[in-house]
């Protein structure tokens, strides 16, 4: 990737557009049959129950009806309108089952003891490594079931795994490079189980195109009987996002639904069978706090577990997105961050590391530890970062203190740690975030937030800190 700056808010809409097949300017009518299309293979759209209407009219009950359960599944604003945005989300590439279809997650498999077979293999990924990913695929659900998965390499599986192209006899082709991604069926016999991948993708073991594991693990979910889910957080979800393979968990919704079909893993130990799946955060939640906020251009993104959420005054959704679908060598747990524009990059902490990121890319030689800034060991972790884009300064919070970084000079101010009240009168809770924006200081803790005036040196106004978010 390029080491030219881009302004980054650019970069992730890039992503999200680029990431769908493209299309080319479309007139209304064209759009409107692209949508129908769409919602007659994903939520059952029957367009003759509009017989008698014009079966391009966006004012067609059945059409809006559709439309506006399509928004809703996805978290858009169920208006009933088809807004560019709308179209956005339909050209993400996706699952190619439909969102409307319910079983209910009762069609299940009988035995526990289930084989697979690979049919055959993307020539992007070379064989040994697409049997190493599909096993670890099917580790994530076998981890928490009874369910055990052998490979067999003669004679047929109960699950039969193979890339295909085009319209491949089961009544549900592929569409190309981008667009569907794979498709599976639900348990039982015959076809039942089997999972096919578009061959036509380029598919790979890394965040590049399109992340064979990530895809996988979905799949294989359908293959055990779980329908989609229009939680973002969840693995079931069916438009398609990066998943770090190596600390992918399953959602506390995942977890749940599997084990209503299965039990619960006999074999695993109470420690693991302990600890509690990551829920998905309600961003209208009045009890949410927030582990960073950062300032990225004219936009404020806002980080929680393993999820983030963008405010941009061009936007009028806020949609959920995984953080590694956008920093992939980032996970969860980001407890500080802050954009450094004159130098062109991002800064993350967690724990006692910090990140210097660029656009996607983590420049080489990070992770450091906070140390090398100049940090005492007995400073452990940063709890939030403040930076002032004017000044070249920024200023950590650690518990009930806060110390002056000078960023020309790369180092401590030696005269701090100081008191946060010293320098922001009224600010006395531990500080979970921070952020500058419209000439405020928004300071995070807990479920509150804190609009401090830097001119009046006072807190002006102390709200739930996820008004930004759900207002």
């Amino acid at each position: 990737m390029s080491n030219r700056w881009i302004p980054l808010y650019v970069c992730l809409e890039l992503s999200f557009v680029l990431s769908a097949p493209l299309f080319s300017v479309r007139s209304q009518e064209d759009n409107v049959k692209y949508a129908e299309e769409y919602l007659k293979k994903f939520y059952n759209y029957k367009p003759d129950q509009d017989r008698g209407k014009s079966r391009r009219s966006t004012n067609s009950e059945s059409f809006q009806g559709k439309l506006m359960e399509m928004q809703k599944y996805f978290g858009l604003r169920g208006t009933g309108e088809l807004s560019e945005e709308t179209l956005t989300t339909m050209k993400k590439p996706r699952c190619g089952l439909s969102d409307a279809e319910d079983y209910g997650d009762s069609t299940r498999w009988k035995n526990v003891n289930l084989t697979y077979k690979i049919e055959n293999y993307s020539p992007s990924v070379i064989p040994v490594k697409v049997k190493k990913i599909f096993k670890s695929a099917w580790r994530v659900w076998s981890d928490v079931t009874p369910l055990r998965f052998k490979a067999r390499t003669k004679k047929d599986a109960d699950i039969m795994i193979s890339f295909r192209r085009g319209d491949h006899d089961d009544n549900s082709p592929f569409d190309g490079h981008g667009g569907i991604l794979a498709h599976a069926f639900q348990p039982g016999t015959g076809i039942g189980g089997d999972v096919h991948f578009d061959h036509e993708e380029i598919w790979t073991a890394n965040s590049t195109d399109y992340n064979l594991f990530s895809v996988a693990v979905h799949e294989f979910g359908h293959s055990l009987g779980l329908s989609h889910s229009n939680d973002p957080g969840s693995v079931m979800f069916p438009a398609y996002t990066y998943l770090k393979p190596n600390d992918f968990t399953l959602s506390y919704e995942d977890v749940q639904r599997i084990q209503d079909m299965y039990g619960a893993n006999p074999n695993k130990g109470m420690s693991f069978l302990r600890k509690v799946p990551p829920k998905t955060p309600n961003k209208c939640d009045q009890n949410l706090s927030f582990d960073a906020v950062m300032r990225l251009q004219n936009e404020v993104i806002f980080f929680k577990d393993r999820f983030m959420w963008r405010r941009h005054p061009e936007f009028i959704d806020l949609n959920l997105s995984f953080i590694s679908a956008i920093w992939p060598a980032l996970s969860s747990g980001i407890d500080a961050a802050y954009e450094n524009a004159e130098q062109r990059h991002l800064v993350f902490f967690r724990g006692n590391q910090y990140w210097l990121v660029q656009q996607y890319d983590i420049l080489e030689g990070y992770p450091k530890t906070i140390y090398h800034l100049g940090f005492p060991k007995t400073v452990k972790s940063i709890d939030a970062a403040l930076h002032f884009r004017d000044t070249k300064e920024t200023f950590f919070f650690t518990d009930n203190t806060f110390w002056k970084y000078y960023e020309t000079q790369k180092k401590l101010d030696m005269n701090y740690p100081k008191q946060i009240t010293e320098m922001w009168p009224g600010m006395e809770s531990k500080v979970d975030a921070a952020v500058l924006f419209n000439d405020f200081i928004y300071f995070f803790s807990g479920a509150l937030q804190y609009q401090y005036d830097p001119i009046k040196k006072y807190i002006v106004q102390t709200r739930n800190a996820n008004e930004w978010l759900c207002s």
